[in-house]
């Protein structure tokens, strides 16, 4: 049992290796591999205290009674060396390379236990691929260091690609008429139709989505389906369909206030003072305020004088007015100022007629120099705002019962408009919008605004904000009350992503209650629509501390709370811990509804949870949905829907056609369509049929191994390579552009992982 080899670090030297038995108490025997010392000549070292032990180890094994362990103990060697084969010294395999093990052993690995006819090997490792791919990249091309370009030269970039003939200006493409943009020569788009046509990409098969609708299409010749378009069709001025079916959309002239710093919070302002919540920073912001304000009304100083003045004369004291009319330029510090009942003397008469000389030379929502209107009114919200005797009560806001209906939750990336109308066609009852964070709305990001678009399908539905401090979130919820319909506003508690915990929002408040409590006090106080909120059990692992903020945070002025069963360091790893959430729900008030989150992914799981605490009002449903949306209908039809692929491409046929009305139908939608379609398959294929299963419903930590599907869509379903989930998009979006690449943002492959909090 022993071999010989040149010693690694001179070619003149050779050390032997000898095999050494040494028995343990539990009657077993370690076997050990040990070279034995030959020192060199030039070696002048003294031997160490390894060295000794290795010495008496070769002592011990060129004895008699040790010559030969094979003799005693069969070894099992590597494939290059002697001993017993591989295939007896391991279980048996199945196809796909996998030990043949139990449906119960699987089930203990977090296996799915697929049924063996369906398994086969599995497909080369995507990882060595990437990896053979990026290295024969890096041979072939030398590493080039990209120029910073600045911005200047980028928006150069863009006004050139817009200018370029595949860019139809939109206003020629919905009518096809060259004089139909009243820009003319200065127009940033391109006028060329005939060019336009010549690059256009084929036409897309099927109709398009727009013909359902009484109006034409918007996109006109952009649109992928203008062969389906009626002939001598007018063209469309505006987007009808969208208008009629789709609600909260921000307009132009509260972006250019939200811009320009220009917006007045007056219901938050006077809420967050009453609270003591004000920031280092809120004196100074004032100043600034007033400053902006008395340059905006410096023009109308003599007419309020004058009007004063004729009021004087008609016996009105001008006296009681709080120091000449000029403190009403800064209104708003009015309000703050009378903070337990406001001012009931000739102010309020001044004040109207005032009012009715600035508007009748300006409207609230116009340039900046006219604050006329916006000061008096806010001057008339000094009358209703400050008397606390007149605050709402709690019962007396608007109520929503989540108890028994199936929450879809918002979710990032995935949980956009297209999607959530899926989900109520399969049976959702309360919808959210994705997380926007509340710094974004309040600087006017339209595509921070467009995650809180409703449709009209959707019945009771919510939005969710993110934040990091009370006045934030105060005038976040203002504005949204004032410019949008939602039935309740959720703030998130609980999101586990690194940028968003850095900045003190999301979960990062889970170590803060005294801000937690600041930011819900404040929420609900400026607005009578529902406060909800969702956090986790905590933010590190094994400290949970929400079952001792629950009763606090109903008093605090929520209407509801979703507890996700998992602390922020889980992230989305391990089981969630659902024991936790029904002691939390136990020790919640009566009037504060709680609704736990977390792995719900079958009927059995809804039935469990609300059956083992009925104080729960329901469970909301992320993860579940994103991987089979009919998980709804299944709740509420109590069965496992063995659903065919031809039903599922049924509805990915759905998402595809809401997309296309929600993005649009030009090049750019169908590209955005595909995009987030991707973004979806990428969940999508986590689903294993019932069909193919030993053991029904599925968990949502299963592994699934690779497996055929009982038809060959059903095997491209179950594909966790991009590439298959292109050539899904391709059947019904068409191919994709030259050098299209894909990455999912959420890393599908990684169980543990999500955007979403």
């Amino acid at each position: 049992m022993a071999e010989w080899s040149k010693a690694p670090d001179s070619s003149s030297g050779l050390r032997k290796r000898a095999w050494i038995q040494i028995p343990l108490l539990t009657g077993f025997v370690f076997l050990l591999k040990v070279p034995t010392p030959c020192y060199l000549e030039h070696n002048s070292t003294p031997p160490t205290a390894r060295d000794k032990l290795r010495t008496e180890c070769a002592r011990r094994a060129n004895s008699p009674a040790m010559e030969d362990p094979s003799k005693d103990l069969p070894l099992v060697t590597d494939s290059k060396t002697e001993g017993v084969p591989a295939s007896q010294a391991q279980p048996p395999s199945n196809s796909n390379g996998t030990a043949q093990r139990t449906p119960e052993e699987l089930v203990a690995r977090a296996i799915a236990p697929i049924k063996p006819e369906f398994l086969r090997p599995p497909p080369p490792s995507r990882t060595t691929q990437n990896n053979a791919v990026s290295d024969a990249n890096t041979n072939a091309k030398q590493p080039q260091v990209k120029e910073k370009k600045s911005k200047r030269q980028l928006k150069r970039e863009r006004r050139q690609e817009q200018k370029s003939a595949s860019n139809l200006c939109p206003e020629i493409a919905k009518t096809g008429d060259v004089n139909a943009c009243s820009y003319k020569d200065k127009c940033r788009f391109s006028h060329d139709i005939e060019a336009f046509l010549s690059l256009k990409p084929d036409d897309l098969e099927g109709d398009c989505p727009f013909t359902e609708a009484d109006a034409p299409c918007p996109y006109g010749l952009a649109c992928r389906f203008s062969g389906t378009h009626k002939d001598g069709a007018p063209g469309a001025t505006s987007n009808l369909l969208k208008k009629s079916s789709e609600v909260n959309g921000l307009s132009k002239d509260v972006q250019k206030l939200l811009w320009k710093n220009k917006m007045h919070f007056t219901k938050a302002n006077a809420v967050i003072k009453s609270l003591g919540l004000e920031g280092p920073n809120w004196k100074k912001k004032q100043l600034v305020d007033k400053e902006e304000d008395e340059v905006g009304l410096s023009g109308s100083h003599a007419a309020d004088e004058n009007e004063c003045k004729k009021a004087a004369d008609d016996s009105i004291d001008c006296s009681e007015c709080p120091s000449t009319i000029s403190a009403s330029v800064n209104a708003e510090d009015a309000c703050e100022t009378v903070e337990i009942r406001p001012s009931k003397k000739a102010k309020c008469v001044v004040d109207e007629k005032c009012s009715d000389e600035v508007e009748g030379d300006a409207t609230v929502l116009d340039k900046d120099s006219d604050k006329d209107s916006e000061e008096t009114e806010m001057a008339d919200d000094v009358v209703a705002e400050p008397d606390r005797s007149l605050k709402i009560h709690p019962r007396e806001k608007m109520l929503i019962d989540f108890r028994e209906k199936l929450y879809l939750a918002p979710l990032t990336t995935v949980g956009n408009l297209p999607y959530r109308r899926v989900c109520k066609t399969l049976g959702a009852d309360v919808t959210c919008g994705e997380m926007a964070m509340c710094t974004n709305l309040l600087q006017g990001q339209a595509s921070e605004w467009a995650l809180l678009r409703r449709h009209s399908s959707e019945d009771l539905f919510g939005v969710q904000i993110c934040g990091a401090h009370p006045d934030t979130v105060a005038r976040t919820v203002e504005l949204i009350e004032k410019e949008c319909t939602v039935d309740f506003i959720d703030i998130n508690m609980g999101c586990p992503i690194d940028i968003v915990v850095d900045k003190g929002a999301g979960s990062s408040l889970l170590t803060r209650p005294a801000r937690m409590k600041g930011i819900i006090q404040a929420a609900s106080s400026t607005v009578d629509r529902p406060i909800t909120v969702k956090v986790r059990t905590g933010y590190f692992e094994g400290k949970n501390r929400i079952d001792s903020l629950i009763a606090d945070i109903g008093s605090w002025g929520a209407t509801a709370v979703t507890i996700h069963g998992r602390s922020r360091q889980q992230r989305y790893s391990k089981l969630a811990d659902w024991d936790y959430i029904y002691q939390c729900t136990r020790k919640a008030p009566s009037a504060l509804q709680v609704l736990g989150n977390g792995d719900v992914f079958s009927y059995l799981d809804w039935n469990k949870h609300v059956s083992d605490c009925p104080e729960l009002s329901s469970c909301m449903i992320a993860r579940g949905a994103l991987i089979k949306p009919w998980l709804f209908t299944e709740i509420k039809e109590q069965r496992h829907w063995d659903i065919s692929s031809q039903e599922r491409l049924n509805i990915l046929k759905d998402y595809v056609r809401f997309g296309l009305e929600h993005w649009g139908s030009d090049k750019k939608g169908v590209e955005t369509t595909r995009h987030f379609l991707l973004e979806w398959l990428s969940y999508t294929c986590r689903y294993i049929p019932v069909g193919l299963l030993d053991v029904i419903p599925q968990r949502l930590n299963w592994r699934p191994p690779s497996y055929y599907g009982r038809d060959d869509l059903e095997t491209l379903m179950a594909s966790d390579s991009a590439a298959d989930w292109i050539r899904i998009s391709e059947m019904l979006l068409g191919k994709v552009p030259d050098g299209f690449t894909f990455a999912p943002k959420h890393k599908s492959n990684a169980y543990d992982r999500a955007e979403n909090g």
